[in-house]
């Protein structure tokens, strides 16, 4: 009788098992939208996380343009993920918006919080999740596409979208306003706090503008750049492709270059959006 009553219990804890288990299958099979705060390696910074239904995924890790203010970053990594599944033509796919700093830091300094969010959905986010990845996509718009462009120097992924990405020279920006030519921004002002005018220390702007990061390139990239965006950015444009199309120890390099389409060329074009989608899904 004692025997007959201990098979009966493991049959039991045998079912109970395989119970929980498919509980904590079906909570992990949902979609939803969160706001989380992730750290990797002592960084801290706040994700948004759009998840599809289905638990084996691709993934785009999303950055945002400059908003300049801390209190707007959330905001704009909301709208950047928004804007990013519009254009998406996969729906299967998982999307982290990156809610990287600005208030204070100099242009560069937040590449550490990004490139956090980027190493732990690389490295913790499955078990944290409960999820299988398969491919990584960094995709970023402006001061985004700047940070994605940086990161490729640093990580290899399975490719990489840069939308008008800069500032390309800071250098030449920043003398324009120290000139009155352009309006001044936020971004020279702190530079030049930091390390007074172009005129006279112009190599602390040049080693953090985009120009200085156009080798090594760990990822298969594509660049996308409205050809009516502001003239300071379509002055260095040319400069700045020719340089990486002359890198020699990087992964291919693909250039849209979209006439009649401004700063956001990517989200409102429909040659960019097929390109895009293209891309990702070579």
């Amino acid at each position: 009788m004692k025997k007959y009553y201990l098979l009966l219990w493991g049959a039991m804890l045998i079912v109970h098992s395989a119970c929980a288990n498919v509980t904590n299958t079906i909570a992990t099979q949902q979609a939803y939208q969160v706001v989380k705060k992730i750290t990797y390696n002592n960084v801290s910074v706040e994700i948004v996380i759009d998840k599809p239904i289905n638990d084996t995924l691709d993934i785009i890790i999303a950055y945002h343009g400059t908003v300049f203010l801390d209190s707007k970053i959330l905001e704009a990594a909301q709208t950047t993920l928004s804007r990013i599944k519009e254009i998406t033509a996969r729906k299967n796919m998982m999307i982290v918006s990156v809610a990287y700093p600005e208030e204070g830091l100099l242009m560069g300094d937040n590449v550490r919080e990004s490139e956090a969010a980027l190493l732990w959905v690389k490295n913790q986010a499955a078990k944290e999740l409960g999820i299988r990845i398969q491919k990584i996509f960094l995709v970023g718009h402006s001061q985004g596409g700047y940070i994605v462009t940086r990161l490729s120097s640093m990580h290899a992924t399975n490719g990489i979208v840069a939308n008008a990405p800069g500032p390309l020279n800071l250098a030449l920006r920043c003398q324009f306003e120290d000139s009155g030519q352009i309006p001044g921004s936020v971004t020279c002002a702190l530079m030049r706090r930091q390390y007074g005018t172009v005129a006279s220390n112009a190599e602390a702007y040049n080693v953090r503008s985009l120009l200085y990061f156009t080798s090594n390139f760990m990822s298969d990239m594509l660049f996308i750049q409205g050809l009516d965006d502001a003239q300071i950015q379509l002055t260095s444009w040319p400069i700045f492709v020719q340089q990486v199309r002359n890198c020699t120890n990087c992964q291919s390099r693909l250039f849209l270059d979209v006439p009649q389409y401004g700063h956001t060329a990517l989200f409102d074009s429909p040659q960019a959006r097929q390109l895009y989608n293209e891309f990702l899904n070579r």
